[in-house]
């Protein structure tokens, strides 16, 4: 098991879909990951970056093609026991896809229906230590949406499940809040409803870290995929756009606001200290003028 506990936490991402080719191409241009064949088994590919992996790529399924079930994101989230969660999730509701099934030198893991229906897997990891959703790195997924039936409902199951804590909740309209949600308060992502009208099935939206928003967004529909919102600036400073891959896969991209660098931060703080101490010197010099005047008089 790994060092730290990955309860509730994102750990991993996989794209199921038709040509896994396509794939490898339009995500290189877009998000700029490469491709390795995992060892186990060449038919799998792990997105890559110069820093180590970021997710998985493989065929979508016969019985997933069988159920007209659509090219899709899976997204991983931790559990230090994958048998007991799951008849937890069965008990609040839930539907399993996959039992649990173990997967040497990787952990074991499940995939489930939420009661909504949105899909998601459980995996208890093995052998490797997941990454925090706070440090995110270029390339990484990190932050999640669920877009749903029943926002309300969802949250308690999840809650319930994996321990996650309302963070914060934004009202973008009347009667619609976003509900940012995480662990030990760092944020995850957010749960909404979809609204009335809508009738796309309930899912998770992963959004990947890039460079630059605008330049993936152009790469998107440069490359034969659809960009359905954005780019847009986000509560926060973050620019997101949210897109769909030339297979059908729904995901999105986003980049944080540029933090301050490490020697500039340091320059700014000295510059405060020392107009601090200039400001401290001179109520200083003030009052004591203040008190010769009145010891004159």
């Amino acid at each position: 098991m790994p060092k730290s506990n990955p309860l509730g936490r994102f750990v991993w991402h996989e794209l199921m879909t038709t040509d896994t080719r396509a794939a490898q191409r339009f995500y290189r241009a877009v998000v700029g990951w490469g491709t390795t064949a995992w060892g186990k088994d060449a038919a799998y590919r792990v997105w890559t970056m110069s820093d180590g992996p970021r997710g998985g790529l493989m065929a979508l399924p016969d019985a997933a093609k069988a159920e007209s079930s659509p090219p899709n994101w899976l997204s991983y989230v931790g559990t230090p026991d994958v048998d007991s969660t799951v008849r937890q999730a069965v008990a609040l509701g839930a539907r399993v896809l996959t039992e649990p099934i173990d997967i040497p030198t990787v952990g074991r893991f499940a995939v489930v229906a939420d009661p909504q229906g949105a899909l998601f897997a459980t995996i208890a990891p093995k052998g490797w230590e997941p990454g925090a959703n706070g440090d995110a790195r270029l390339g990484d997924f990190s932050w999640h949406d669920l877009a749903t039936s029943d926002a309300e409902a969802a949250f308690r199951f999840y809650s319930a499940l994996f321990g996650w804590e309302r963070i914060e909740a934004l009202h973008l309209a009347p009667g619609q809040v976003y509900q940012i949600f995480g662990r030990a308060g760092e944020a995850f992502g957010g749960i909404y409803d979809q609204g009335a009208g809508l009738t796309a099935r309930p899912q998770w939206l992963g959004y990947a870290l890039v460079a630059n928003v605008e330049r993936a967004a152009a790469a998107v529909l440069a490359r034969g995929g659809q960009v359905v919102r954005g780019p847009m600036e986000v509560p926060g400073g973050d620019r997101i756009a949210q897109c769909v891959d030339p297979q059908g896969a729904a995901f999105a991209v986003h980049t944080a606001p540029r933090p301050v660098p490490a020697k500039r931060a340091t320059a700014v703080r000295r510059s405060k200290g020392k107009k601090t101490a200039t400001k401290a010197k001179a109520v200083k010099k003030t009052k004591a003028v203040k008190k010769k005047r009145v010891v004159r008089r």
